[in-house]
């Protein structure tokens, strides 16, 4: 697994890369945000640690940009900072943060952390269900999904696992209604670390790719007070 550091402080990216490299990734380092989108772009990394506070572009408009513009991969993003108040915790995750750690940090968690991020996914026991709705069709098995146009073609939509895995839980059991601890447990089981406010980034990219409008949308509602849920008619 290739792990992208993203960190102005010397001392602290040597301590991150000899780390991980002891636990058997791959890293490459960079201390400023241009640099950093350069280096996606040619790496492709799967995991990114992004410090908060960089010179040029910050870990905010960064990890923003990759959000809007994945390329090949769409990765794991953990932020760092020095701040802990709850105000920089609720910015990083609805930028598309997928954790978030606050400065000073044990290295062995970090390393706990980012092994928790690439085991994430769902556990389907082995079925081979086809889901069909009025306007979705999803293979778990072929990890495909599909939106079904007026001419009745499919439509491939282009989900990271996550977002697949989400989408899955939904039309799995339409109308139920999920709070935010139960699609943590459904998703991350034991391996999740941090904000469940993460849960609500997933379901506002999932929705920008799945809705005629994401700020209006009709299939992933929000009940307030209580978590989501997902309609669309058989």
């Amino acid at each position: 697994m290739n792990i992208l550091i993203v960190e102005d402080e010397s001392e602290i990216a040597k301590l991150i890369q000899i780390t991980l490299e002891r636990e058997g990734f791959t890293c490459h380092s960079c201390r400023d945000g241009f640099t950093a989108l350069q280096v996606f772009q040619q790496q492709q990394p799967d995991v990114i640690i992004l410090d908060l506070m960089l010179p040029g572009l910050d870990g905010l408009e960064i990890c923003a940009r990759i959000r809007q513009k994945p390329g090949a991969k769409d990765p794991y993003i953990l932020m760092l900072t020095a701040k802990g108040e709850e105000i920089d915790r609720v910015i990083g995750l609805s930028t598309g943060a997928d954790d978030y750690m606050v400065k000073p940090f044990s290295p062995m968690e970090l390393v706990a952390r980012i092994r928790a991020l690439l085991r994430r996914s769902l556990r389907h026991g082995g079925q081979s269900l086809i889901y069909r709705t009025k306007n979705f069709t999803l293979d778990p098995e072929q990890h495909l999904a599909s939106r079904i146009l007026p001419s009745g073609e499919l439509e491939t939509l282009d989900l990271t696992t996550l977002e697949f895995n989400l989408l899955t839980t939904f039309i799995s059991q339409p109308g139920r209604v999920w709070n935010r601890s139960q699609l943590i447990d459904k998703l991350w089981g034991n391996d999740f670390f941090g904000d469940e406010r993460v849960v609500d980034t997933h379901v506002a990219r999932l929705r920008k790719k799945i809705e005629p409008d994401s700020a209006n949308p009709i299939f992933v509602k929000t009940v307030i007070g209580v978590g989501y849920k997902f309609e669309d008619k058989e």
